[in-house]
Formats: C-alpha cells, structure tokens, sequence
C-alpha cells in the first residue's frame, strides 16, 4: 500500500506527484509531431521548403535530439529534479520564441531540434522517471496519471492552435506557447517538485532495486541480453504511431477522404490511449509490467492493418483508436517496465538511451515508408508487414516475461 488512507484516497494523497508528471507530459505536447505539424504549411511557404525537405529537416532534427537524450537524460539521476524541470522548461519557451522570431531556415532547423529535444524528450523523461521513482507499490496507477497528459495534449491542442493561429497568426501562436510553458507550467512544476515523495506503508526507503536484487547501472544493462530483447518492441509503437499520423495525407489521396472527414477520427486515438493507460495501470499493479509484454503490441498491429478493410470513412476512426490504445498500453509500459527490471538508482540514464531510441524511431518511421510509397508500396499493404511484425514479437516477449520474472525472483 503506498498510503494508510483508504484505498479510494490514493489519488488525493499523491496530487502533488501525480499532477508533476501528468504537467511534464502534458507540456511536452508543445514540441510533439501532431503540434508541429500544424505550422508546417506556414514554414514550407516561409523557406521554400518541399514536403520532401521539411520532412529531411524534420527528420535531422528529430535524430540530434535523440543524439543529445543519451547524455542529458542522465541528469535525471544526478540533479534535483526539480532543478533538471526548471531548466528544461525554460529552454523549451525559449526556443518557442525563437519559433516565432526565426526567419532563416538554419534557424527553423535549431528551434525544429530545441522542440524535439525540450519537448518530445527531456520533460517527457523528467515526468515519467520522477513518477516511477517516487512510486513502487503502485506505481502502474501512478504511471497511469503521468500518462494522461499525452492524451489530454492530443484531445485538446490541435483545435486550441488552430484557433490560435486565427486570432494571433502563427508567430503569435508560438509566443503565447511560450507564455504558458515559461508561467503556467514553470510555475506549477516550482511548486509540486518543491518536495520529494517519501515511501509510505510498504514501501522501501531509497532507491527500489531491480532483478537479482541490484541497482543495475547503465552499462551492466546494456551488456544483459534483456535490454537488447525489450527493444525491438519499445520501438514499434512510436514507429507505426508517427507513420500514420506524418502520411495521413497520402491516406487521404489514396482513399479519397477528406483531411477534415479523417479530423473526426483524432479523438478516438486519445480517448482509446487514455482508457488504455488506466486499464495498464491497474494491470501493473496488480501483476507487474512484464504482464503487458505479451499485450501491447496487438492493438497496434490491429490497427494498422484494419486500414487496408475498408474505403468507408469511419474505418479511420477504428484505425485511430486501436492504434491508440496500445499507444496507451506502450506508454503505461515504458514508464514502468525499467524501474521493475533494472532499479531505480540509476533509472534516469537506463530511461534515456531507450528515450532516445524511441525519438530516433519516430524520425525514420517516415523516412522508410515514404520511400517504400514512392517505389509503389502503399501504405496498406506496409501494414500487413507490421501487423506480422506486431504479432511476432509477441509470441516472443512471452518468453521473454517468463525469463525476466525468473531474473527478478532471483535471490539477491
């Protein structure tokens, strides 16, 4: 039990925590592909820019950010994390304004990288590693909240920029972001990680170890054939979620939908991914995070192949939200399945290199099925090979569950 308050209290106990990592999320919304996407018209025309070089400038950027995720996220470990948010924070509305005021195509590259990096991944990692370090016994439920920010980010900021972009034009849009970064969120984040959380009921004081007892450092996980066999699987959400959000255009020509018909299908996904992070939560805590393994794929791979079913309209929506609720399962996940396997003394620097592999996916997710487009292989019958792919590495990550559950059963 994390509290001696009565179950239903858990919540209201933790709001401070909670509400630290769900704001740490939720910002990192600002520097998502779904947000950016929304000015791309707007820097295409500014620079000249094709789709193909916006997409090769997007891409670069997306791969220095994952580049610059292995070493900084191993602040989470060394510096006050309330420190590491405050900094963080303030580069991300920096570069913000520097979105608004850019004018040459050098710059829109470096502010393009400052929104992968703040965005995307430094305060996305400060929230989910404060979170599963500060929380054991329930830590899947934890994770849950911490999670909601993505979705209550999807849900509601594409309709507010589009407004935005109206009433202020789209430099103005970016300045008010950085308002409400630097203010709102800067200030929240002063206040809720002003204290550390402290172990309650059955939980252990310090740092949880992880499998065989140890408090595993970065270099002993990556020398464990463990780290490399989650892998393949911690990729293939965000690398099928990026790809069929970035091509929903070529969707659109291929299917003869409107971009607006499929806009009515955007809420599914977040609605589906905020259902799923819950139901993932209590699974967690109830059975471990190794229970998902086997799982979390399945969604996704359902997903991306119901594409190929239908030319009606409404099968976007499905597609959207089966997608999203592994998305929601992948994130619950993510969030736990380190800390339980490899400890929580140095999570900071074992979650940064899978961050970063995870922002790198999202930058060449695009790049290799639009390749595989232009030589004629539409995206429907890409997402049979990923279904396949889903499929697969869940038959394998159900030995791969049993061996880790051995691992952390394993006397010390």
């Amino acid at each position: 039990m994390d509290s001696d308050r009565p179950r239903n209290n858990f919540y209201l106990a933790n709001a401070r925590w909670l509400g630290a990592g769900l704001l740490c999320t939720f910002g990192s919304s600002f520097g998502q592909t779904y947000f950016i996407a929304l000015f791309a018209s707007q820097f295409m025309a500014l620079h000249g820019l094709s789709d193909g070089d916006w997409g090769t400038l997007y891409a670069g950027a997306t791969l220095t950010s994952a580049a610059l995720l292995i070493k900084a996220g191993q602040l989470a470990d060394t510096m006050s994390l309330r420190k590491l948010a405050m900094l963080v924070i303030a580069g991300f509305a920096l570069v913000c304004v520097g979105m608004a005021l850019h004018e040459s195509i050098i710059m829109l590259f470096v502010m393009v990288l400052g929104l992968r990096f703040f965005g995307q991944g430094m305060i996305s990692h400060v929230g989910m590693t404060a979170t599963a370090r500060w929380f054991q016994a329930r830590r899947g439920r934890a994770i849950a909240i911490t999670s909601l920010g993505y979705g209550i980010g999807e849900a509601v900021l594409p309709a507010l920029a589009v407004l935005a972009i109206a009433l202020v034009g789209w430099r103005g849009t970016w300045v008010l972001a950085a308002a409400i970064l630097a203010v709102a969120f800067g200030g929240a984040l002063w206040i809720l990680f002003a204290r550390d959380r402290e172990p309650q009921g059955g939980e252990t004081s310090g740092p949880a170890a992880g499998a065989l007892g140890r408090h595993w450092t970065r270099p002993e996980a990556l020398r464990h054939w463990s780290y490399w066999a989650l892998f393949p699987g911690i990729l293939t959400p965000p690398f099928i979620g990026t790809v069929i959000f970035f091509h929903q255009a070529h969707v659109s020509g291929e299917k003869g939908w409107s971009l607006v018909e499929m806009a009515a299908g955007y809420p599914a996904y977040a609605i589906c991914a905020m259902i799923a992070v819950f139901i993932a939560g209590r699974i967690i805590d109830a059975f471990g995070a190794l229970a998902l393994l086997p799982l979390f794929l399945l969604p996704i791979g359902l997903g991306i192949v119901l594409l190929g079913t239908s030319d009606a309209v409404w099968i976007w929506g499905v597609v959207l939200g089966c997608i999203g609720f592994g998305a929601g399962f992948s994130s619950a996940l993510n969030g736990a399945v380190w800390a339980e396997v490899y400890g929580t003394r140095n999570l900071g620097a074992i979650r940064a290199l899978a961050v970063s592999a995870m922002v790198f996916s999202t930058a060449i997710g695009p790049a290799i099925t639009g390749l595989l487009i232009d030589a004629g292989i539409t995206l429907e019958r890409q997402g049979v090979v990923m279904m396949l792919w889903c499929v697969g590495l869940s038959a394998i990550f159900v030995l791969v569950a049993r061996r880790l559950r051995l691992l952390i059963a394993a006397p010390a």
